[in-house]
């Protein structure tokens, strides 16, 4: 297939629901699968995907959305940098309605006269940094493997043209570590796993190998309705042929090994260390933090965070939803007190959110 109206012919996806049907039937119990990415959350839910499965089959949304698992902590810390003296913050757009501790945000920051920029890559950053010598550029550094390569990149470009007054706050995660946590969770029994498609450009499936070795079938897939229910009716075959592997549908944008340049850029630059997800806590290796040789660029080496007492706000489910503990709806908030124009949790404010995707198309 060329064109994108081809992974949402009807006739091929009826033909996909016809053979889920069939495999649901041969397993004959509940089937429990999650998806790690929010652009598929998005899209099982702009497509009634989830509404057409077997009643065995249940898909939950896992922690797919890198804004929504940033910490209260390090939203806070967001908070602080961006209101100090002489500092141009910078942040992609889904950052900046997402609530500190206090229910404050970046936009309301902006909004009292601190220097707050949207920006649509890292790179942007070089030109702010050229063009005000005399402040401080913080880029917040947010997003799992997918973005990471190009705010090294630009880490790199700066310290090749020698531009000193740029640092990135990077609370930058890496997803196989917290499937990793997902699987050994007492409060989880995930049978499947739709493993994230852009990440995985990046990555490969080789990463994934923990998932098979504990008994759950893996398939990473496409964003497209034919992507998402070839990868359902994949994960559905491994578990009723008892045969787990990694399975690759989305091949024409995912290799074994990924991309192996991005990576080593990755790797150059950053080094991993047990970061705070929200919803999920503490996991090892799961985030990254800047080596010795590019502290420079490293804004909590630069500049002096105090402590600070942060905490979840007071009655939002969001931590239960990024682990699939619960549904949006289960949250006493949803769509009373929390909704896309009031949001109270992350999950409400990015367009990749499972709150948000729920308000929608449910």
């Amino acid at each position: 297939m060329k064109y994108i109206d081809e992974y949402r012919d009807p006739a091929l996806v009826q033909g996909l629901l016809a053979k889920i049907r069939k495999s649901a039937d041969r397993i004959n119990r509940p089937v429990t699968i999650m998806e790690i990415c929010g652009s598929h959350t998005y899209a099982i839910g702009r497509f009634g995907i989830r509404k057409m499965l077997p009643e065995n089959i249940k898909l939950v949304s896992g922690p797919g959305c890198p804004v929504c698992v940033t910490s209260a902590r390090d939203v806070d810390i967001a908070l602080y940098l961006a209101c100090q003296k002489d500092i141009i913050f910078a942040t992609f757009g889904d950052m900046l309605r997402v609530p500190g501790s206090s229910g404050d945000s970046l936009q309301k920051k902006r909004a009292a006269g601190a220097d707050v920029r949207i920006v649509a890559a890292a790179n942007e950053c070089i030109d702010l940094a050229q063009a005000f010598p005399q402040n401080e550029v913080i880029m917040m550094g947010i997003g799992f493997e997918t973005t990471t390569p190009t705010i090294a990149a630009t880490v790199e470009n700066c310290r090749q043209k020698g531009i000193t007054n740029f640092s990135v706050f990077s609370v930058h995660k890496i997803v196989p570590p917290a499937i990793h946590a997902l699987i050994n969770d007492p409060g989880l029994n995930i049978d499947g796993f739709l493993c994230p498609g852009h990440v995985s450009t990046m990555i490969g499936s080789n990463a994934y190998n923990m998932i098979p070795a504990a008994g759950c079938a893996a398939v990473i897939t496409g964003f497209e309705p034919v992507d998402i229910m070839e990868g359902i009716w994949m994960i559905l075959e491994q578990i009723a042929n008892k045969k787990y592997e990694v399975a690759i549908q989305y091949s024409r944008g995912v290799k074994p090994e990924g991309n192996v340049r991005a990576m080593e850029l990755i790797n150059t630059i950053f080094k991993t260390e047990t970061v705070e997800w929200r919803g999920i806590g503490p996991i090892p290796a799961s985030g990254l933090i800047f080596r010795e040789a590019y502290a420079s660029y490293d804004t909590q080496t630069k500049f002096a965070v105090p402590e600070m007492e942060s905490a979840e706000l007071e009655g939002c489910g969001c931590g239960d939803i990024l682990r699939g503990i619960k549904s949006p709806e289960q949250c006493f908030l949803f769509k009373k007190v929390c909704t896309p124009m009031n949001p109270i949790g992350p999950c409400m404010v990015s367009s990749e959110g499972t709150c948000s995707t729920y308000y929608k198309y449910y």
